[in-house]
């Protein structure tokens, strides 16, 4: 399977405008780089070879600083005229995407998984989306996803909870299928396609306990400064 990935990179980063400059959140400087730099480091080390960046408010920035590739990977911009929420931009992207199964990343999220791992579980469950999960420990920032053996069971709303799996923004999913079940060109890819589907036979989950963090939030953003690696030229 050839990866490619589609990153939204369309986020405003409002909640970030008391410690960065106005830019998308995927652009917001950790260590002295774009954030979204990490994030295609990490495609880059696990053999991504395209990557559409699915970008809105102050798209420029993006291509100006990134141009067409990082490294090995080509990047191509799928851009929003007008805001179309996170599925209606993942279906406008998908027009540029090569392959049948692609992975689509959240653009202010890192979250180390083994992709190889992920495929596996995608192509044994015959699944059209394959869902990456995070186990959390005392949080209230993000909803929970109830699971039972191989399937998922409800996504549940944000309160405090002292342990529970997260959506953790990384997820494999079948071009055709999205195609098939996108409600319209406005919507959001985790309330009106991820919770109404989620818990049909043809979408399974992949569990990692890899590192993870959401820099929607200044004191997220400020211990990304201080834990995340710089990558290497």
């Amino acid at each position: 399977m050839k990866r490619e990935a589609v990153i939204l990179a369309g986020g405003f980063g409002t909640r970030l405008r008391s410690v960065v400059n106005d830019v998308p959140k995927p652009m917001a400087l950790v260590r002295g780089i774009p954030f979204l730099s990490y994030l295609l480091e990490e495609l880059n080390n696990n053999g991504f070879t395209r990557a559409i960046i699915a970008a809105g408010y102050r798209h420029e920035t993006i291509n100006g600083y990134f141009g067409e590739h990082y490294k090995n990977i080509k990047l191509i911009y799928s851009i929003e005229n007008e805001p179309l929420g996170t599925g209606g931009a993942i279906a406008l992207a998908i027009e540029k995407v090569a392959e049948e199964n692609f992975f689509i990343i959240n653009g202010d999220t890192f979250f180390r998984v083994d992709f190889s791992q992920l495929e596996k579980i995608f192509i044994k469950g015959k699944s059209n989306l394959t869902i990456a999960l995070k186990e959390m420990k005392n949080f209230d920032r993000y909803g929970t996803v109830v699971t039972s053996d191989k399937r998922i069971i409800s996504f549940r709303e944000k309160k405090f909870c002292e342990k529970g799996l997260i959506n953790g923004g990384i997820y494999l999913i079948n071009k055709r299928w999205l195609k098939e079940n996108s409600p319209s060109k406005v919507f959001s890819f985790e309330k009106d396609l991820l919770e109404k589907k989620g818990t049909s036979d043809s979408i399974t989950f992949y569990l990692s306990d890899g590192y993870f963090i959401d820099i929607g939030i200044p004191e997220d953003y400020l211990r990304a400064e201080r834990e995340l690696v710089v990558p290497s030229n």
